[in-house]
């Protein structure tokens, strides 16, 4: 069962929630699990009552954040849409990004995916793949820890030190009997990727896919995001594939600005 949205300014989190903390959590109600709800859901979600919850909805509607089919179900309106794409690690990133990761996918036609990172968490912003590519639990949007993915490792890797630590010490999420949950080996991980450049992980999501991702640097030379190839783990050459995904995170780099000689 997916956990409800915390309620932005809850008593957990220091204080009565505002005016703006209440609007939100009508927009937090909304993930991919739950992409339409009914008025009564969402106020159940958002933690509202039920005439707060309709004259924020009413506001948000005409507002067009939220859009309202004819069966009185709600969704997540084109405004929102709108003001996503204008995200530089959103959209305008995967534009950048979309010619190497169709030459990625065309010399493998394998999963490839470009993710950012936010928090503890890894984000999908472009997925690629084809019929007969292994299934992995992904869409566009889709979260992730950071520990258990190809693209999080490499993206945690080139993080603070104050941050990697920070991660460490946590909770370490597990979800096959491969998942890193071991902080000290997850730290060796962290300085091998730094060391090789590229990430592998095995069997980490999934028992039956790997993935070995590269970072995508920006001008000033920090990571931005990370590209990775998704393959079954019974067929995977890894020396094969690194050469291939570092290719296409330089191509993504270079489009970014970034220098390798400035470096």
């Amino acid at each position: 069962m997916t956990a409800l949205p915390r309620v932005l300014g809850s008593p957990g989190t220091g204080g009565a929630p505002t005016a703006t903390d209440r609007l939100l959590s009508v927009l937090a109600a909304f993930d991919h699990e739950h992409p339409a709800l009914c008025l009564t859901d969402i106020s159940r979600r958002a933690g509202l009552s039920l005439t707060t919850a309709h004259r924020l909805v009413g506001a948000l509607t005409e507002w067009g954040a939220l859009e309202r089919d004819e069966s009185g179900v709600y969704h997540v309106g084109l405004r929102l849409w709108e003001i996503a794409a204008l995200a530089p690690r959103g959209l305008a990133l995967r534009q950048i990004a979309l010619p190497y990761l169709e030459d990625l996918y065309e010399a493998t036609h394998e999963n490839v995916q470009l993710a950012v990172r936010d928090g503890s968490d890894v984000v999908y912003i472009e997925w690629l793949s084809g019929r007969s590519a292994v299934g992995v639990h992904i869409r566009v949007g889709a979260r992730w820890p950071l520990h258990a993915t190809g693209v999080g490792l490499a993206l945690l890797a080139h993080g603070d030190p104050e941050s990697q630590e920070e991660y460490c010490a946590g909770a370490l999420a597990s979800f096959t009997p491969y998942t890193i949950t071991d902080p000290a080996r997850l730290r060796r991980e962290l300085a091998e990727v730094r060391r090789t450049g590229v990430a592998v992980s095995d069997r980490q999501i999934t028992a039956d896919a790997l993935s070995v991702a590269a970072p995508v640097r920006t001008a000033d030379g920090s990571v931005a995001a990370a590209v990775s190839i998704v393959v079954p783990h019974a067929d995977a050459q890894v020396p094969v594939l690194v050469p291939a995904v570092r290719v296409a995170a330089r191509g993504i780099s270079r489009a970014l600005g970034w220098r390798p000689e400035r470096a």
